[in-house]
């Protein structure tokens, strides 16, 4: 235990979520500055800095999960978490890049209450926008000048390749009706997990302790696809007025989500029932968007997301463990993850 971690209690995960923003958004911003002006103008519309004309606002950013996630652990194993900032920023600019392109794909015109990027500035904007930022993220990385920056960015680059891998599988399940849970699942890995799982990995880089990677890159990994589950239960049963995104738009999509997969694999009437509504071709009303629901719940959809987000939060915990972290910043860690799993939005 360090002396840090001797004289400081651990914080609520609330509290290190803001100090995470606090900690890394001047260089996030520093790193937006360097931008041509059209990317800097599309990227600080995203970010909740301005509107899209430029003038500033005060919107909600991120909830900054990954970038926090960099910094506890590059603490947890004993490295200072001010030196991890470059990685920090490299993550969440990353994130940022697949939810620019992430909404195009979906048609998404609402994030965080606001118009999507492409909902303001277009659909080529926003594509653009988010290329600057994946470029940028690697430019943060190489001009950090830090001994773990090559092994950063290769780690970096394979959970990007992972990431695009598991969003291509995602669209592909639109128009399938065959999709099972484990290919479910692997796609889960690659579209949302590989990145938490990468956060937590270059933050025992920049820590200082690349011994420790494979235990806190399975952590994240794990919490990440928890944190994919939970969120494929907001985007059917979470309250708009709080996760800022309209009411059943995974279903109107017709997406191949984790509950939706686990009701039509069911083998019940209810999921059977819903198998023939999810599958015709016309596109479903808002009554039979509520009767959809209730079919998922019904076939047990819903809970066994539930259960499988519990069991992979033990895993990660698990996994934390292994890699004996400094006190503090494994409290810190631990409930965060429990934050995660719990989460409304």
């Amino acid at each position: 235990m360090t002396t840090t971690d001797e004289s400081r209690a651990a914080r609520t995960a609330a509290k290190v979520l803001a100090w995470s923003r606090s900690t890394v958004e001047p260089a996030l911003r520093a790193a937006v500055d360097t931008l041509p002006s059209s990317m800097r103008l599309v990227a600080g519309h995203h970010y909740g800095w301005w509107d899209e004309r430029g003038e500033p606002v005060q919107a909600a950013g991120g909830k900054a999960i990954r970038p926090t996630l960099t910094l506890l652990a590059a603490e947890a194993v004993g490295g200072d978490p001010a030196v991890a900032v470059p990685a920090a920023v490299a993550v969440e600019l990353v994130h940022s890049f697949s939810l620019l392109h992430d909404d195009v794909m979906d048609g998404d015109r609402t994030r965080r209450h606001r118009p999507t990027t492409w909902a303001a500035f277009g659909v080529g904007p926003a594509i653009l926008g988010g290329d600057a930022l994946l470029t940028l993220a690697f430019d943060v990385l190489a001009a950090s000048d830090h001994p773990a920056a090559a092994d950063g960015m290769r780690r970096l680059s394979a959970a990007v390749q992972d990431l695009v891998d598991g969003q291509s599988a995602d669209m592909a399940f639109e128009t399938r009706a065959d999709v099972d849970l484990r290919e479910c699942l692997t796609m889960a890995e690659g579209k949302t997990a590989a990145l938490l799982g990468c956060a937590c990995a270059l933050g025992a880089f920049y820590g200082g302790r690349p011994d420790l990677v494979p235990g806190l890159g399975a952590f994240g990994d794990r919490l990440g696809l928890a944190f994919q589950l939970v969120d494929d239960l907001l985007g059917i049963w979470g309250d708009p007025e709080v996760t800022g995104k309209a009411v059943y738009a995974d279903l109107r999509q017709r997406k191949k989500s984790l509950p939706v997969v686990a009701a039509l694999t069911s083998n019940t009437p209810a999921g059977h029932e819903f198998a023939d509504l999810y599958h015709r071709e016309t596109s479903l009303t808002d009554d039979e968007l509520v009767h959809a629901a209730g079919l998922i719940e019904l076939a047990g959809g819903r809970t066994w997301c539930r259960r499988k987000a519990d069991d992979l939060l033990t895993e990660a915990l698990s996994h934390l463990r292994s890699t004996a972290p400094a006190d503090r910043p494994a409290a810190e860690l631990t409930a965060l993850a429990d934050l995660v799993t719990r989460r409304d939005h």
